[in-house]
């Protein structure tokens, strides 16, 4: 009788799907982008920011993207603003280049803001954060930890307890992120964002990857949890505020209530513009911002 042979030993579990990834085909975008990368330390957190100093003395525009955009998606804005100021384009932290991990609430973006203004050595900067970027912007601002000349928020979310839920669901983010992470194309994005460049549409494909699952889910979650109008009333001045003409996220109400509770700040409708205001109609989401830049210079 043949004795039992022994069972073999089972496989390994298959290893976490990563939650980050760039492609050398992403970092070789970086040779198209007339910036200098800078480095800078919040805490333990490496932040890298993309720098379009051209050794002027241009006034320094810090540059706050949203929940899944890396620095160099947001290159076509700050490129067209070289001659009126000196952008600085953040990889928010878990997005881009910067590292991940730690807490993504308000507050701690806001320190990560204040982090790149002093470990970079700036002489009070303006501030312009589109989406997420934007309430990163007015948190900033409120806390007065950093001095600024002004802030420009483009299209922040104004959702928020009581207030509804965001208009993109976290599944709808995190299934482009596992789009983006199988492999994805321009084509393949231009489905979802038709009107964008296709320059644009090719960046997101490349770069989307590099957003941490975590930083998205949390993001989303706190714009649910952190309310946006707790700190809006308190921005100091100057203020502008840019939302599109067909934005989800900045609806006629919410746009009204922004006018009440600040009637200091200038707001601005983009026509033609849903919430991505510089990808949908970008001649005149520039203009728009210039014009809000303009009076902060001095």
């Amino acid at each position: 009788m043949t004795p039992p042979q022994p069972l073999p030993p089972p496989s390994p579990p298959p290893p976490p799907p990563p939650t980050r990834l760039l492609a050398q085909l992403a970092l070789a975008d970086l040779a198209d982008v007339s910036a200098t990368s800078r480095w800078v330390r919040s805490g333990a957190t490496r932040l890298h920011v993309l720098d379009y100093d051209s050794g002027g003395d241009g006034v320094p525009l810090i540059v706050l993207p949203g929940i899944t955009s890396p620095a160099v998606t947001m290159d076509f804005v700050a490129r067209e603003l070289t001659d009126l100021v000196r952008p600085l384009i953040v990889d928010v932290r878990g997005r881009g280049l910067s590292d991940g991990g730690g807490s993504y609430g308000l507050e701690e973006y806001a320190e990560d803001t204040e982090a790149v203004v002093t470990g970079l050595g700036l002489d009070r900067p303006i501030l312009f954060g589109h989406s997420m970027g934007a309430r990163i912007a007015a948190v900033t601002a409120v806390r007065a930890k950093v001095g600024l000349r002004g802030t420009v928020l483009g299209d922040p979310p104004m959702s928020g307890p009581g207030r509804g839920p965001y208009p993109t669901t976290l599944d709808a983010f995190l299934d482009q992120l596992a789009q983006a992470r199988r492999g994805t194309d321009a084509d393949e994005v231009a489905r979802s964002w038709p009107r964008w460049p296709r320059r644009e549409q090719e960046l997101r494909a490349r770069w989307l990857a590099s957003c941490d699952t975590e930083a998205v889910s949390a993001t989303h979650r706190g714009f649910e949890n952190e309310d946006f109008f707790d700190w809006w009333p308190s921005v100091p001045g100057p203020t502008a505020l840019l939302y599109g003409a067909d934005s989800p996220v900045v609806t006629t109400e919410g746009a009204a209530e922004a006018a009440r509770l600040l009637p200091s700040a200038v707001l601005t409708k983009i026509p033609a513009a849903g919430h991505m205001l510089f990808w949908d109609n970008p001649p005149t989401a520039l203009a728009a911002l210039r014009e809000a830049l303009r009076p902060m210079l001095s």
